[in-house]
Parts: C-alpha cells; structure tokens; sequence
C-alpha cells in the first residue's frame, strides 16, 4: 500500500517538517569504497541553511548560482541552499561542452559557480565569467581562486537565512539539450518541482521512507524530480552511486525501492546480465530449467528485488526489451513528461500497455491538435523559458503545452508517440538532436549527394546518405575511409549525446517518384526511417557495444 505524504508547498518546508518528524533518520549517504558519509535531516538542514544564511548575505535575492558537480550530497545541499536563500540554481552537465558552458554563464550571468567533481572542469573553467565566484565542495581543488565550502559552513553554523520561499516564486533554470543549437533555460518554480511528484504518488505506490540511488545527472530534470524531490517528499533515503564503474555494486547494495532509467540504461543492465549468464541461449535454457529461481537470482544481483517501481522515460523504448525484463518479473513501464511539464502520462503495475507511454494521471488534461501533436495541460507546469517570451508564447497556449509530440490516443485510453511534429529527436540518452546543422557539415564529403540523420531511441545517431555517381564506382575501402573520417570531423564539433556512431551508405537516389521526396524536393524523415529504421538501428546499437565508427553499404 502507497505511503501517505505531506502537501507542502516549497521544498525547504519539507526538509523542516522532516527534521521535526524525524530528526535523526539518515537522508543522504555519500560512497567511496565501503566507507559510507552520512547525514540525517537534521544535519541536512544544518548545513544547507549555514551555507543559505552565506548565500543571503553575500548575493542579491533571485541571483544565479551555477552546480557542476557528479552526484554527492553536496549537490543536494547546495541545491537547497540556493533555494532557501531565494536564489535561482543552474544546473550544469559534467560532460557539458565548453561553448554551451559559455553561453550558459554568460545568458544567465551567474554569480557563484559551485563545484565538484566534474570531468569537463578543467575546461570549462576558463569561461566562467570574472565576476563568479567559485565555491569548491570538500575534497575538491578547481584550481583556481576559489572558496572552500567548509570554511563557508564552519563561519555560518547555526545561521538561517530571512528569505521566506513562495510556492510560485522562480527557484531553477534547468537547460535542455537544445533543439536549434542553443539550449531553453526551463523556468522550475517550487510548484513545477513539487506538483509533479505529488500527482504521481499514486501511480508510484511507493513504500514508507523508500530507498534511492542517485546515478543519473542531477542536472536532469528526471533525476531531480524522481529522486531529489520524491525521496524529499517520502521522508527517503539517498545513496549516491560512486561512479558508473560501481553501478551494479552500488544498485546490489542499495536495493532501490524506486528505480529510473533512461532507455540506454535498461539496454546496458541487458548487456550486463547476458555477458554474465553467457549470452541469450544461456539464459533461455536456465529460465526454462528453474524460470523463477533464476529470475530471482538476476533479480537479486541487479538489486531490483525490493523495487516498488521500475520506470523508462526520456526516450523510446524498444518494446522488445520491456518484454526480455519482464520475462524475469522486472516490470519496467514506461512513463511520459518533459521538462517543460513532469510527469503526466504513465503505465500503471496493474494497467499498462507495452509500446504505449500509458494514461493519464489524475488532473492531467491532453489533446490531439489537427497537426496530430500532443497537446497537455496540468498544474505544476514550468512557467516557460528563461528570457525567451517568443518561444514560450509558442509553447505555453492558453494553459496548454505543445509538446512538438505526435501521439494518438486508444480506445482504452493509452496513448500512444508516433513521431516529432518537427524533424529533431531524442536519442536513447533523452536529449535532443537537431539533425539540419549535422547533415551540413557531413555535406561537406564529396562522395555523398543526400542525407538524413536518424536516430530517435537509437544508442548513437546513424547517418543515411546517397552515394554520388562518382563515388558508387570508387573502391568500398576508400569509401569507407573517407566516411569515417568526415563522422569523427563532425563528432569533433558536436555535443556528446548527438554523436554518430555508424553510417550507411545506398547508391539508389531519393526522388519523387520512390517516394522519398516531397514534390517540392523535400527529404521525407520518415520514409527514410522507415526504410533504414532496423538496419540503422542495429548499427547503431554494435557502435555502441563495439565502441567504434561503422559504415554499412547497401
């Protein structure tokens, strides 16, 4: 049965209401090794208002404090310190390109830059803007001018700031992946933050004082809401996972009660366990000898055997593989929410549909536009984009988002995604691609003559082109040369996630009359995909296993 919760309207409230509860309750577990930091609420609070009570003297109310950090606790703490001080957090990708890093800075003119571990520090660090100060978590060395995050807390113990949260009032900018090269700062109040979590209580059905592992970006909005704000909501518990070296480890010895994972997520925990049991023949065999003693026992080493909730959201999902995981009783489902507007749409333990993103929850409102986009309205919305009226008038309509979805609706009520109204996607990791500005620059080869990226759910982006006359009758071997090199020119200049991991290459143009031209000379994405969709898929998926560049000829 779902634990009750309180309805409280800003997340310092909750972390108050819980360290009157239940002071002494761990709450955040830091790892490292088998060594375990941990604070209770009490703790939590503590040291997040000293360093709140800091925020406050030093900054102007509502002004921009960058994170980038790995997942710890601090991250949590600074993220409520920001908050409780009436500041606005920025959060920050590890892996983040030092160009959007800029922009980022520059756009939201950030006053602190809190930092931790971070794979791209060293280079974004040169774009932090000269007025930013930089405050370091324990155990970190920026390697630059910088505050101690100790030295902060020790000077501010006790302290508490005067700022009094508003449920409405503007808290985060939390910046997609961009779908015309510039990233959307996504306006988070305590409402659009809160609310979502609340509404899904039910569907989640989650236990009393729930456990979590936090692995997946904090700078995404799934892993903020789905873990920060529902375990801040639960009165759960928080490890954080040591690095993705230790994911299984760490998932064993958890054993969530609530776990998340994005598509590609699910296809690595598959590839784990069948490298482990020797491969899909192997399994067959095990799971027809003793079927629920083994599925227990993968159950039992992935550490989902005491979850409440296993849930795919982000990006599609292959149906084929929420069927392998629910053959050894994992039941993954997949949910629908943006970060625009969280958690809206999912499929339920005792009432889902696999290959659908299920129904909706309690308050939620969707439509079909006549252009067949997924029209959604319900409250707890973001309040639109950070500076950009244009883009949220064209977003936000009269209390309905436009989710650039396309989506058809059963008999029954499960709805259904069949494409992007426009020609970007989400890859398997959940950020968009544009696909326009990687067509040019792959353009620039000799040997092709057409091209259309695809890579919607895909592991890497795949690359469709139409061979030139010319290059048809050249050598495959220098073909396939030059291909390559032109993919690691492009995967040069781009973000991660969009990388292309394969190419295929087809001597046959595209034209009107084979249908894959519009009669005004258009690419038809969806014919392309259509007819390449297995094939490029399957490239996709051995780049990514073998970890190298293919290109495929037909």
């Amino acid at each position: 049965m779902a634990a009750s919760f309180p309805l409280l309207d800003t997340i310092p409230a909750y972390v108050e209401h819980w360290v009157n509860e239940c002071p002494d309750r761990v709450f955040l577990r830091d790892r490292k090794g088998d060594k375990f930091t941990e604070w209770t609420w009490k703790q939590t609070r503590d040291e997040a208002m000293a360093m709140a009570a800091w925020l406050e003297r030093e900054f102007k109310t509502g002004s921009r404090m960058a994170l980038v950090s790995r997942n710890r606790a601090h991250w949590m703490l600074a993220d409520l310190a920001i908050t409780a001080s009436g500041n606005v957090s920025v959060p920050q990708f590890t892996t983040q390109a030092t160009e959007t890093a800029k922009y980022v800075f520059e756009f939201t003119d950030v006053s602190v830059v809190f930092v931790g571990e971070a794979d791209n520090w060293d280079n974004i660090k040169t774009v932090v803007p000269d007025a930013a100060r930089i405050v370091a978590f324990p155990g970190v060395d920026p390697g630059c001018e910088h505050i101690k995050w100790e030295d902060i807390v020790a000077e501010c113990t006790g302290q508490s700031p005067q700022h009094e949260c508003k449920h409405d009032e503007l808290m985060s900018l939390v910046f997609t992946s961009g779908t015309t090269g510039l990233p959307k700062g996504v306006m988070q109040t305590h409402d659009s933050m809160l609310i979502p979590m609340q509404r899904s209580a039910a569907a989640f059905s989650l236990r009393e004082n729930p456990r979590f592992l936090s692995y997946l970006p904090l700078s995404h909005i799934a892993e903020r809401q789905l873990v920060w704000i529902q375990a801040l909501i639960h009165c759960g518990e928080i490890t954080f996972n040591e690095s993705l070296a230790t994911l299984l480890r760490d998932m064993a010895d958890t054993k969530p009660n609530f776990f998340f994972g994005a598509p590609r997520v699910w296809e690595q925990l598959q590839q784990g366990v069948l490298a482990k049991v020797g491969g899909q023949k192997a399994l067959d065999a095990a799971l027809e000898q003793d079927p629920d003693g083994m599925a227990e026992l993968i159950r039992t080493g992935l550490g989902l055997h005491e979850a409440d909730a296993m849930m795919s959201a982000a990006a599609p999902i292959s149906p084929a593989l929420i069927k392998w995981f629910h053959r050894l009783g994992i039941k993954v489902l997949e949910g629908y929410g943006q970060t625009e507007a969280m958690v809206l749409i999912a499929n339920f333990p005792d009432d889902f549909r696999i290959g659908s993103i299920g129904k909706l929850l309690d308050g939620v409102e969707v439509k079909i536009s006549d252009e067949g986009e997924l029209l959604v309205k319900a409250t707890g919305l973001s309040t639109g984009y950070y500076k950009n009226p244009e883009k949220t008038a064209e977003t936000f309509v009269d209390g309905w988002v436009h989710t650039g979805d396309k989506a058809r609706i059963d008999e029954d009520g499960f709805v259904y995604l069949t494409g992007r109204v426009k020609d970007y996607f989400k890859t398997i990791q959940g950020k968009f691609v544009a696909p326009p500005p990687i067509e040019g620059e792959f353009a620039k080869n000799d040997h092709v003559e057409q091209l259309c990226l695809l890579g919607r759910g895909y592991s890497k982006t795949v690359m469709v082109c139409v061979l030139t006359e010319a290059a048809a009758k050249l050598d495959k071997a220098e073909v396939e040369a030059s291909l390559i090199d032109q993919i690691k020119a492009v995967n040069d200049s781009i973000e991660k996630h969009a990388r292309i991991g394969a190419a295929i290459a087809t001597t046959e143009p595209w034209s009107i009359e084979n249908g894959v031209l519009t009669p005004t000379l258009k690419i038809k994405r969806d014919e392309v995909s259509a007819r390449f969709h297995e094939q490029a898929e399957a490239l996709a998926r051995k780049s990514a296993e073998q970890k190298k560049l293919l290109v495929a000829f037909v």
